[in-house]
């Protein structure tokens, strides 16, 4: 079969993967442009929040987060891009970025003492909290000073860190953006201790700020961290692209090698994927490499859905499901079973014949794990989209229930 040239897999357009910036960035201007503005506003003592992103899996998230920084950094704005894993402390991953944003405050005229000053809180607060936070590893410049930020106590140091690291900045007439990614991991007094240290800036109009993202979880674990996390941050919720949007998230790739879609063809993907971002990138990738001439048809497109959904198995979902427990999978085979939700507790404990209060250690550990959350009192529903028909594919018939 001979494939046209503008069918070439080597120029598939498409990209999926984790944060993997997609080749159109569509429906997201306003959030962006938001985002802009609030950072503008920051860096010339003016009143903004901070902003956290929240959102499912697979909403584009991360690519967002990526986006925001390269604009920031294009009006000078020094960034420090975090990414928080399960199991490592705030104090660790902030500690070398703040080093590596002061060296580069040291660089200005205006700046330099209040930098080096920066650098002393620096290094009282490592070496303070070095016992309680023990993988905190950063590169010490200079001696620390007495009484600045090494009291031990995270919360208070961690103000003071951020009030050095404002000042210096406010000097050097640039503004520092914290650009942090799955925040719903941090433990909550760290998360408290963040929190406090944002809004000791803000008080004192500072130029420093956070532009984080989470799953939906993160909306309660800031409210029970800080009573007035409400009212230090906006909460814009990320979800899927509307239809414009994703058509023009799958299309528009394509136009730009030549390539068509025929109507039937955008609409059979947009069924699929609900207009989640990154399933857009897989059905697309794979529809290209089926597809032998354009334009791409639906035909294309339902031989394609075979390819895309295991390559899906294999990976993006494959990858969450096997850090479960056997106990984990079968709460979530039933959620599965009663469809993509909202469910009830009550309905998830009966569909596995067991009581609510023996399943509650069980669905705390998968919140936890950023698998399933909570939109209201009693109510469970997945973090990852399309998770439920994925679970009847890797645990099919009734086995589970056994």
């Amino acid at each position: 079969m001979n494939i046209s040239l503008h069918m070439d897999p080597i120029l598939n357009p498409y990209a999926p993967g984790a944060g993997t910036p997609p080749p159109e960035l569509a429906g997201r201007d306003a959030l962006r442009a938001q985002v802009a503005t609030s950072i503008a506003r920051v860096k010339i003592g003016r009143p903004a929040k901070s902003v956290l992103m929240v959102g499912l899996r697979g909403v584009g998230k991360t690519v967002l987060l990526d986006q925001m920084r390269k604009e920031a950094e294009k009006t000078g704005a020094l960034t420090i891009r975090l990414e928080v894993p399960e199991g490592r402390s705030l104090p660790a991953l902030l500690a070398p970025q703040l080093r590596v944003v002061l060296h580069k405050l040291n660089r200005f005229e205006a700046a330099k003492d209040l930098a080096m000053q920066g650098l002393r809180a620096l290094t009282g607060f490592a070496t303070s909290l070095k016992m309680k936070y023990q993988d905190i590893e950063v590169g010490l410049d200079v001696e620390g000073e007495a009484g600045l930020a090494d009291n031990g106590d995270l919360e208070g140091d961690l103000a003071t860190l951020f009030e050095q690291v404002g000042l210096a900045a406010k000097a050097a007439e640039t503004v520092v953006v914290l650009f942090v990614d799955e925040l719903q991991y941090i433990a909550e007094e760290q998360f408290a201790a963040l929190i406090s240290a944002l809004h000791r800036c803000a008080q004192l109009q500072l130029p420093l700020t956070l532009v984080g993202a989470g799953l939906p979880q993160l909306l309660g674990i800031a409210g029970d961290a800080k009573s007035y996390a409400e009212r230090l941050f906006d909460f814009p919720f990320i979800g899927p692209l509307d239809d414009e949007a994703a058509s023009d998230a799958i299309v528009k790739p394509a136009q730009s090698e030549g390539v068509d879609y025929q109507h039937e063809a955008v609409k059979t993907i947009l069924k699929a994927t609900e207009g989640y971002p990154y399933f857009l990138q897989e059905w697309g990738k794979h529809a290209w490499d089926v597809a032998t001439v354009s334009p791409i048809t639906g035909d294309d497109v339902v031989q394609a859905t075979a390819e895309t959904l295991a390559a899906l198995d294999e990976s993006f979902f494959r990858v969450r499901f096997d850090r479960l427990t056997p106990k984990e999978k079968e709460y979530l085979r039933a959620m599965a079973e009663l469809g993509p939700g909202p469910h009830r507790s009550g309905d998830i404990a009966q569909t596995l014949g067991r009581k609510v209060s023996a399943l509650a250690p069980v669905r705390q550990s998968l919140i936890t794990k950023g698998m399933i959350w909570s939109q209201a009192h009693g109510e469970t529903a997945f973090t990852v989209p399309l998770f439920d028909a994925f679970m009847k594919r890797i645990m099919p018939g009734d086995d589970w229930k056994a």
